[in-house]
């Protein structure tokens, strides 16, 4: 337990001070190597494929769009397993993929894989199936630097908390605080960060990854905090169509590789790493 503690008091103190900034576009000091960009291909797939893949577009270092330009973990997590299902960079078309949005995009037909910070959960098991788990995460609490009275879900009462709707951090909340905590859905979590920054909300909840990189952002800097006490564990998986227990083996194939050639530490490291977040151990993938 003592040793928990200090891990998430060392994640706090990392993604709040410090200079690095979090720029998904440059690897950790001391020259981290770039994560493999031509992998193997897995048993049974083959070259020259195409793939549309959900991702998040506003989370630092995990998914962001500028442009044109896709960067952070989730985006290279992706960009690694369709190569090793022999689809190139070019061939990858990227939608966003946020909150709910997520299982719909698998149901229509609109994404063929979701890369986007998503859950397993035993809920959503019934409507899609999961790769991975490729990151485990804790959710946790991102307050205005001086807001010291804030510790954890249980003294959030009477106040206003800010999430993104259909995240499993909105059903955490509302299954053990419904009726104590002021809940406000937000479409993205800039939008709630934002809130927060602005005194309209008291706090923001999602997993501690995600709100270290927000934290580590030049217009927040000093400003906000993580609490740093993790309260649910997160693991993410690769989203699936239902049923398609075919691509779940080849892409459960492309994750271990991913780990077992160095990729996914030195693709954390690129991405994550300089927000200062403590990075942790790669999963075992089913």
């Amino acid at each position: 337990m003592n040793a928990q503690r200090t891990r998430r008091a060392g994640r706090i103190a990392l993604a709040t001070v410090g200079s690095a900034l979090l720029v998904t576009t440059l690897a950790a000091c001391g020259g981290t190597a770039e994560p493999n960009a031509s992998p193997s291909l897995v048993p049974g797939a083959s070259s020259g494929g195409k793939l549309t893949i959900g991702i998040p577009v506003d989370e630092p270092g995990i998914g962001m769009k500028d442009g044109d330009t896709y960067t952070g973990f989730d985006v290279e997590t992706a960009t690694y397993v369709a190569k090793a299902l022999g689809v190139p960079a070019e061939n990858i078309t990227f939608v966003e993929a946020e909150g709910d949005t997520r299982q719909q995009l698998l149901t229509s037909g609109g994404a063929d894989l979701i890369v986007s910070t998503f859950s397993i959960t035993d809920e959503r098991k019934q409507v899609v199936d999961f790769a991975g788990p490729y990151f485990d995460a804790e959710q946790d609490l991102l307050v205005r630097r001086n807001e010291e009275d804030i510790t954890g879900p249980g003294t959030l009462n009477g106040r206003n908390l800010c999430t993104v709707a259909g995240t499993t951090s909105a059903d955490n909340i509302l299954k053990d605080h419904r009726g104590k905590v002021t809940l406000l859905e937000k479409p993205r979590y800039s939008e709630c960060v934002a809130a927060l920054a602005a005194s309209e909300v008291d706090a923001v909840t999602t997993d501690d990854v995600i709100l270290a990189g927000f934290a580590a952002e030049p217009q927040y800097k000093g400003k906000l905090r993580l609490v740093g006490r993790g309260f649910s564990k997160e693991s993410y998986g690769i989203g699936v169509k239902k049923g398609d227990t075919e691509m779940v083996t080849k892409v459960n194939a492309a994750l271990k590789e991913y780990v077992a050639d160095g990729s996914w530490k030195a693709a954390l490291k690129k991405t994550v790493g300089p927000s200062g977040y403590d990075l942790p151990s790669p999963p075992e993938i089913d």
